[in-house]
């Protein structure tokens, strides 16, 4: 079973500024309590096959997760596609669109797919993420308006 969800919020900052801070996957932490020990290689600005790499923590569980940039198309969207080989994946991105100079907003999501026994969890995942999906979005405002 596999599936999607998003939040979307408005932050007070230029889409420049904020696609800058999303697409640095290394700020993940700051927004998601999942993100653990986060590299990026290159270390260079974020584009097509730059790969984010780390420890993420899920329901007490550690486990290493690798991203790879598919697209990017600054300062509108970013996509990326999990690379390593997890009971659960995902596949996901960012929309920006500016609502003023000063202020964007932002559409964040993520689609879960579940492998082999993966497939038994991926729902209970699901059923989390879009929990927690406003609160996140909300996390992605502080910490980029904290910036």
């Amino acid at each position: 079973m596999g599936g999607q969800f998003e939040a979307v919020v408005e932050v007070g900052r230029p889409v420049a500024e904020v696609l800058a801070f999303l697409a640095d996957g290394r700020n993940a932490p700051k927004f998601s309590p999942r993100g653990q020990e986060i590299v990026r290689t290159p270390d260079a600005p974020t584009a097509v096959g730059t790969v984010v790499a780390g420890t993420v923590k899920d329901a007490g569980m550690k486990s290493h997760r690798e991203f790879g940039v598919t697209e990017s198309d600054p300062p509108n969207r970013i996509r990326w596609t999990e690379q390593s080989k997890n009971p659960v994946t995902a596949e996901g991105g960012y929309d920006l669109q500016p609502v003023s100079e000063t202020t964007t907003r932002v559409r964040s999501f993520d689609h879960l797919e579940g492998h082999g026994l993966g497939k038994l969890l991926a729902g209970l995942a699901l059923s989390a993420a879009r929990k927690d999906a406003p609160a996140f979005g909300l996390r992605i405002k502080a910490a980029v308006e904290a910036s």
